[in-house]
């Protein structure tokens, strides 16, 4: 092994080797920080700790940029007094810190608002049945391999063209988690999982100018990560399609939203209909629940419990138990994003999302890529947006946007600098079709969405 291998490697990490150790060990101090909180007069608490081993490496041009090994682990605790609150963390899990952290928690809640909405979820919601996920697949991944994957990675980009004459890097990481969620209700759970990502970013240049554009992938198993060469070729021809961009004509067209970036009108529909904005009155859903959201035959599913699936958990972080529901089903809304909180606040129940929406699928698409772009005929297709113009008060969205622009059915050029704006509901509402390829690698999984109209701003006529 090479000197930089052993200096990061510095033996098995204890989290790798024995992870059941390390729950229990994070489950004893998740107990002791409890019965202090209750020692010293807390109507309620809940107590996260966490342990994690994190491990990257950059190079660019061939030569390492970076080399980071983090390995943390970190206590929060809240308490519940009297319809108080107070929160406290520490990154130090020594005994008599733990204790000086829950009696910090409490000087807080002595010192803060009642809070009716403040507490525990329901004793009953807690989650009981707690399945294997199969989220768990470590690897000691040394930072020599590390290192050499990355640049397989920009090589085999690199040497895909000559007009590939530039690199913003590839990066390689590696991560494993193990999380334990404990409460005065005497619930338990802990969450592990690993993931492994890679990426690549690479600048081409002709006549024209200069273009860039990446690849990237993330797995929960590292031997299911694209092969280097996949992921360095693919960011060599993402870039390549984009050289010779230009603007296109001013005009309302339809518009095609690659999954890359169609996973974010989806994520602005979530968004509005989250507690948050909604017991703040900042969301153009307002009391939409029952009302048409996307066309007919859409669909949005949730399935936290889903094997292998990217953010999947069988509780949520208020200890609720997750399960299988329909954010959207035939296009109506049927319920809000609540956790505990912000459920109390709109006095409804809490619909287990505290920590956000775990495996939310789209459903309904039934055509190919190619099929959309034959079915918008003549439009834009958005393959990065850039800039945050989205209201969602209002609803109004505009922004940047890069793609290609389409004529008869087929990509005629790539375009550049232009805008792309419209309403949300409108956009959502009448989708004009949407397809089977999905982006599995996010939480939220939506493939193309092909947007009936849109106003796109480009150069005059």
């Amino acid at each position: 092994m090479s000197a930089v291998g052993a200096l990061a490697r510095g033996g098995i990490s204890d989290l790798l080797a024995n992870p059941d150790r390390e729950a229990e060990l994070l489950s004893g101090i998740a107990r002791r920080a409890l019965d202090r909180a209750a020692a010293r007069g807390a109507d309620q608490a809940e107590v996260s700790v966490s342990s994690s081993l994190n491990r990257e490496a950059g190079v660019r041009l061939g030569e390492v940029e970076v080399l980071e090994e983090a390995r943390d682990r970190g206590v929060r605790v809240t308490v519940y007094c009297g319809g108080c609150s107070g929160s406290a963390s520490t990154g130090d899990l020594r005994p008599e810190v733990i204790e000086q952290t829950v009696d910090r928690a409490l000087a807080i809640a002595r010192h803060t608002q009642r809070d009716p909405a403040a507490g525990l979820a329901e004793a009953e919601l807690m989650a009981g049945d707690l399945p294997d996920l199969d989220l768990w697949h470590p690897v000691d991944v040394d930072m020599d391999e590390l290192i050499a994957r990355a640049r397989e990675i920009e090589q085999a980009g690199r040497a895909t063209d000559a007009r590939i004459n530039n690199s913003e890097g590839a990066s390689v990481s590696a991560e494993a988690a193990l999380s334990v969620y404990a409460n005065s209700h005497g619930f338990e759970g802990c969450n592990r999982g690993t993931r492994y990502s890679q990426s690549c970013i690479l600048i081409a240049a002709d006549e024209a100018g200069m273009q860039r554009d990446y690849d990237w992938d993330s797995r929960r198993r590292f031997d299911q990560l694209a092969a280097p060469v996949v992921t360095g070729e693919e960011a060599a021809r993402r870039t390549l399609r984009r050289l010779g961009a230009r603007r296109v004509p001013t005009g309302k067209v339809p518009v095609l939203f690659v999954p890359e970036v169609s996973r974010g009108l989806i994520g602005h529909l979530v968004a509005a209909v989250s507690g948050g904005q909604l017991y703040r009155r900042a969301s153009y859903l307002l009391d939409a629940v029952g009302t048409r959201v996307l066309p007919e035959w859409a669909s949005l599913i949730e399935s936290p419990r889903r094997p292998g699936g990217p953010a999947s958990s069988g509780f949520d972080a208020d200890g609720v138990a997750t399960r299988e529901s329909a954010l959207v089903a035939d296009g109506q809304l049927l319920r809000y994003v609540l956790s505990t909180y912000s459920a109390r606040r709109l006095g409804l129940i809490t619909t287990a999302n505290a920590g956000g929406v775990r495996n939310l699928r789209f459903s309904g698409g039934r055509h190919s890529y190619d099929e959309l772009v034959r079915e918008m005929g003549r439009g834009l297709i958005v393959t990065e947006l850039m800039g945050q113009g989205i209201n969602l008060v209002t609803g109004d969205y505009s922004r940047g946007a890069s793609g290609f622009w389409v004529e008869n059915g087929r990509i005629a050029w790539p375009v550049e600098e232009i805008t792309v704006a419209g309403h949300l509901r409108d956009m959502l509402g009448q989708l004009r079709a949407a397809g089977t390829d999905h982006d599995e690698r996010h939480s939220i999984q939506v493939p193309s969405l092909l947007v009936d109209e849109m106003m796109v701003a480009g150069q005059s006529d």
